[in-house]
């Protein structure tokens, strides 16, 4: 996520017992029996909430244990707020409020549709994205001409939406959205990410990518600072939730308000053809729903198809959802023909963005 704010990504180590079966059970409080419309009114500062008491005390010493595997002295302080994010100059971590309390994570889901980081190994993935901001502002390692040559400019500044290459192989993917891509500070982030997961075998995995280089730049930026205490070990905390007044109802609208940013274009068009904003019959299902239901062997049938990664299909998909949710779709016609032309139009979204047309991105 941006170094400094969030735009808004599993399973620990068993040797340290950690996840959500072995995680500390969150503290109970008086509001975790309000309706959703109560709780909308309390304050952030009013939940009196914790890391340390919270399931998310596991998944944060199992990243201090993979930074320690690594080599490295830097240890993100790690604090409650609304979002992601990783401050600009700040070797810590910002982690959103829902996930220290699963009645929250229940509210977050019922709202926004789901609750990013709200499984074990997404909520790992992020931390250690998150970690590669944290590490790279201990360390000022952007500062270094290796960086700068690798991966870019950190100073430049972020874009409102950035034009995602679905087939480049110049950046590693490790979160959605092709996120590797938004910004030479996340590229670097996300490509550390890659290279701290455990067992990750970057250097198979990666073999013939342009995107290796960028992998064993990393290595040598750690080997450079490894074993060495961070120049820089502020504890500062921005926007935490124990000073925040502003109340769960003032958060979730703002957040709703910028999540109408929305992509059109041609998956609008496709999408429209295939389905209907009328609802023939009470059974008809909504088009999101079908998508969803036939999302692992679409992805795997045109995955195939095309020769190319899974994990672009499944972005394009996730898209197609999204959009499908928003535009208010109804499967028109029979299910049959209805997946055939899925098929179809996950094909050829795939094979146009791999070819270079570019999906629009908001941050």
């Amino acid at each position: 996520m941006s170094p400094t704010r969030a735009a808004g990504r599993r399973s620990p180590a068993a040797r340290l017992r950690l996840g959500r079966r072995h995680a500390p059970r969150a503290a109970a409080r008086p509001w975790a029996r309000l309706s959703d419309e109560e709780l909308l009114k309390l304050r952030f500062c009013d939940l009196k909430l914790s890391i340390g008491r919270s399931p998310l005390a596991g998944y944060v010493r199992q990243l201090y244990s993979d930074l320690e595997r690594r080599g490295l002295k830097v240890r993100p302080h790690v604090w409650l707020s609304e979002e992601w994010f990783s401050p600009d100059g700040v070797p810590g971590i910002a982690v959103p409020f829902y996930l220290a309390h699963r009645r929250l994570e229940r509210l977050e889901r019922r709202i926004m549709q789901e609750a990013e980081g709200g499984n074990s190994r997404l909520l790992m993935r992020i931390l250690r994205h998150e970690a590669g901001h944290a590490v790279d502002n201990a360390y000022r390692l952007r500062r270094r001409r290796r960086w700068r040559e690798v991966f870019g400019h950190a100073s430049l500044p972020y874009p409102a939406r950035y034009r995602a290459r679905a087939g480049s192989r110049r950046y590693v993917q490790h979160l959605g959205e092709w996120y590797a891509q938004a910004h030479p500070a996340e590229d670097f982030a996300e490509t550390f990410a890659v290279w701290l997961t455990p067992k990750s075998a970057w250097r198979k995995s990666y073999a013939g990518w342009p995107a290796l280089h960028k992998l064993k730049a990393v290595d040598e930026l750690v080997a450079s600072v490894r074993g060495a205490r961070p120049p820089v070990a502020n504890r500062t905390r921005i926007e935490p939730l124990d000073l925040n007044t502003r109340t769960l109802a003032q958060h979730y609208r703002r957040k709703l308000k910028h999540n109408r940013l929305i992509r059109r274009g041609l998956a609008d068009e496709l999408l429209q053809r295939a389905f209907s904003r009328e609802r023939a019959r009470r059974t008809t299902p909504e088009a999101a729903t079908l998508l969803r239901a036939h999302a692992r062997r679409l992805t795997g049938v045109v995955a195939r198809a095309l020769k190319t990664e899974r994990y672009s299909v499944e972005q394009i998909l996730r898209m197609l959802i999204e959009r499908s949710e928003h535009l208010g779709l109804y499967v028109r016609g029979n299910r049959r023909d209805a997946l055939r032309y899925s098929r179809w139009m996950l094909e050829r979204l795939t094979g146009l963005y791999s070819q270079g047309e570019t999906p629009h991105l908001p941050l």
